[in-house]
């Protein structure tokens, strides 16, 4: 597999399905994470993750009471904020941007693979923004419309320099510090520092909010 072990993380899964939600829990304690809790409806999942206190909530949108997009909403404006991955059997474009608006971190489809959710799951932990190949690009669009819209683009931006939009630019596409790295030929502390002065100079507080900020620019566009 890999030649350094991940850090255990504390999850919640939240769906209403039992036999899926006993799979994906599975899958977590088997990958060596700590499943913290669990719930098969929205209100329980509100209730119980201040007190489980999970690093990632795992949640699917379709629930018996409240939204998985409500549930997300709650609990990312909660203090502190939980960080929430969408497990979702639909790729619709609404309900993608719901999620995404409502504060989610990533969007996963049920159809990914084991080996992909779990690498969502540290990702989201890591505040990565997340999602399932081609909804990205949807969201990204999305954001893009919106920028361009009257009023959608804010000219009042603080300046970055050149090399600070290029790794923006990478960052709104959603590639890693390490590919970053990589790909500009640069080390990733060097990457590191050029995101911690961009988030320092918009005031923004992680690279969540930094992908957020770019696409409504349009920075994931090429040239």
């Amino acid at each position: 597999m890999t030649d350094e072990t991940p850090t255990p993380l504390r999850v919640m899964v939240v769906d209403d399905h039992p036999m899926w939600r006993d799979a994906v829990a599975r899958d977590l304690a088997e990958a060596g994470h700590e499943v913290v809790a669990t719930a098969g409806d929205g209100r329980t999942a509100v209730r119980v993750a201040p007190a489980a206190r999970p690093d990632v909530l795992v949640v699917d949108l379709q629930l018996p009471d409240i939204s998985g997009v409500e549930v997300t909403r709650r609990l990312a404006a909660a203090d502190p904020p939980v960080r929430v991955l969408v497990l979702s059997a639909s790729g619709e474009q609404q309900d993608v941007l719901d999620a995404v608006k409502a504060g989610a971190t990533g969007y996963l489809l049920k159809s990914a693979g084991r080996a992909e959710f779990l690498d969502a799951v540290r990702r989201t932990a890591a505040g990565d923004a997340v999602f399932t190949p081609g909804l990205a690009g949807l969201v990204l669009g999305e954001y893009r419309r919106l920028a361009a819209a009257p009023g959608g683009a804010d000219d009042g931006a603080p300046r970055l320099t050149d090399r600070e939009t290029e790794v923006l630019r990478l960052v709104a596409k959603g590639l890693t510090y390490k590919q970053i790295a990589a790909r500009l030929v640069l080390s990733h502390r060097t990457v590191q520092n050029h995101v911690q002065n961009t988030l320092r100079k918009l005031q923004l507080h992680n690279r969540v909010e930094l992908v957020r900020y770019a696409i409504e620019r349009g920075l994931d566009q090429d040239g």
